[in-house]
């Protein structure tokens, strides 16, 4: 997912879809432990969408700040 999707979307909608983000790899993680997953770039490449969600996020709030 590109940042600049994220920029044009509603704050109530990244929560959500960090929620969503958070749960896909939990599960991700949680069945590569008890059998390998086809593809595991999967899980970085997750992780990478919620690094991007949360700096989203933290953005926006910096913003409000000043």
């Amino acid at each position: 997912m590109k940042s600049s999707i994220l920029i044009d979307t509603p704050e109530n909608e990244l929560l959500e879809m960090l929620s969503t983000e958070k749960d896909k790899i939990s599960k991700m993680k949680m069945s590569h432990e008890v059998s390998p997953l086809e593809n595991p770039k999967l899980i970085t490449s997750t992780r990478k969408v919620i690094a991007r969600i949360k700096t989203e996020l933290s953005n926006r709030k910096n913003r409000r700040q000043e």
